[in-house]
């Protein structure tokens, strides 16, 4: 935790500089990036609190109804608090049939559920999602044209292998070895899809961006990514490929954030990432996932885990992300963490989260019958249509006082889930009129909450608190609930 604190400090360092808010002439709500951190439209910096909403089988977005996604749910996620969403947008639903052609029913699906959450001011993230590449592989995610099985595989049936250990086959690590080689021009029809998405949704309010691929194979070299991180992956293959990506959103999108995710076992293990930054490019993110082995091995009936090793595993992933931000000068966010109804684990994670300042998106809002999953705790519902059958305990780490956003620089956060006590300072930026404003947890506070400000004043609005600072000093915000 002191290592924590130290990489926290420097990084603090650089970005507290005054910085000037979000340019008067750009009024549409999007995130942008201001050193580690992201901003919104009014210069605070925002820290997400948000679901995964994956739907992977097809037509690869959930439906209108109370078991996918309707205004019920929407209107769920504002009340608990959830300001954020990181929506399944695949390559198989933008192209599914020609390599640059739309397909417009997807985007008209997908709107649906973006209207309803830029209807309640919920940041949303675009997330290419695969996982082991193709149906045909027991996965999901590109279409078709760009499933063709390589020789000489193709000249035997492929036996499917459980996720996520069908990314080790030879036939799979293959498949993803021809892509980052642009074999068939596939890398070229992926960035394209980009393309396509980065045009439907460049002026779409509350976005948070682009997310290019969800946890990318290197290949058959992955032996080497699982003990060493595999430098020579990010070189020759992942940056050159999310750098083609990146050009052809910047081809009609040069607004909104793009974020890159490392090779997939960087999720599960202490690696290092190598990705670089890109000269002129100021508008970078890392998405990274954060799941602990011991949890992971527990999901697969393998005995001598011990979830209290994940303190550790998560304050080193949080080093590690804040890290690697700063060398690509990106923001960073936890696109992926959870997954399990282990209430401890789920505790300790969003805990790191918080002394990290990091906000998140857990995977997953609902199971969605998820073909490519680890077990079938994921979701925050033991029926997906019925609202009601949350899981208490689970829903209690989640919803989480916090501040949505900062009109300065937080530099602490802390909170409770027992006795939902919170206390959190931040550096004031005297030049952002908007307020700081912070989410109260109804869980924690079913009887209302008292307020003591130093440095400012607050105002009280159900669970909603919004603070100004009434000086250039330091704010310090405690909120206590009431018996």
């Amino acid at each position: 935790m002191k290592h924590l604190a130290l990489v926290l400090a420097s990084a603090l360092a650089l970005v507290l500089l005054p910085t000037a808010p979000a340019t008067a002439a750009d009024e549409t709500p999007r995130l942008q990036r201001q050193g580690r951190f992201v901003v919104d439209q009014h210069g605070r910096v925002v820290i997400v609190h948000g679901l995964n909403m994956v739907w992977k089988r097809p037509p690869y977005a959930p439906p209108n109804t109370a078991a996918g996604f309707t205004a019920r749910d929407a209107d769920w996620l504002q009340k608990y608090g959830f300001n954020g969403a990181r929506i399944g947008t695949l390559w198989a639903g933008v192209t599914p049939n020609k390599p640059g052609v739309a397909d417009p029913t997807y985007f008209r699906r997908v709107d649906r559920v973006t209207k309803l959450l830029a209807d309640r001011h919920i940041w949303m993230l675009f997330d290419a999602h695969q996982d082991m590449w193709h149906e045909q592989y027991g996965g999901e995610g590109v279409p078709a044209f760009a499933a063709k099985r390589p020789m000489p595989f193709a000249l035997t049936p492929y036996v499917k292998v459980p996720f996520p250990m069908g990314y080790w086959t030879p036939e799979v690590s293959q498949v993803f070895d021809d892509f980052w080689a642009d074999k068939g021009n596939l890398l070229g029809a992926w960035a394209a899809a980009w393309t396509l998405v980065a045009k439907h949704y460049k002026n779409q309010p509350y976005s948070m961006g682009y997310d290019l691929m969800n946890e990318p194979w290197a290949g058959k070299e992955w032996p080497s990514c699982l003990t060493t991180g595999c430098e020579s992956s990010y070189d020759k293959e992942l940056q050159p490929a999310m750098e083609r990506a990146l050009r052809a959103v910047r081809a009609v999108d040069g607004k909104s954030m793009v974020w890159w995710e490392p090779q997939q076992f960087a999720g599960g293990q202490k690696l290092d990432t190598f990705y670089k930054s890109v000269a002129g490019e100021r508008n970078l993110g890392f998405s990274w996932h954060n799941y602990c082995p011991d949890v992971f091995f527990e999901s697969q009936g393998i005995p001598g885990g011990d979830t209290e090793n994940c303190r550790e595993y998560t304050a080193n992933r949080e080093n590690h992300a804040i890290d690697q931000a700063g060398r690509m000068n990106a923001g960073a966010l936890m696109t992926e963490w959870g997954a399990t109804d282990n209430v401890k684990a789920i505790g300790i994670d969003a805990e790191g989260a918080d002394e990290a300042l990091m906000g998140w998106t857990y995977w997953a809002y609902k199971h969605w019958d998820d073909p490519t999953t680890a077990d079938a705790s994921q979701g925050l519902f033991t029926d997906d249509a019925d609202l009601s059958s949350v899981k208490k305990d689970k829903l209690r780490q989640l919803v989480r006082t916090y501040p949505q956003a900062t009109a300065g620089m937080p530099t602490k956060i802390d909170y409770d889930t027992t006795s939902g006590r919170f206390e959190m300072t931040y550096r004031p930026n005297t030049s952002i009129t908007a307020p700081t404003r912070i989410f109260v947890s109804p869980l924690t506070s079913p009887r209302g909450y008292d307020v003591s400000v130093s440095g400012g004043r607050a105002t009280k609005n159900g669970s909603y608190l919004q603070v100004r600072a009434t000086s250039p000093q330091p704010v310090t915000v405690k909120v206590t609930p009431r018996p």
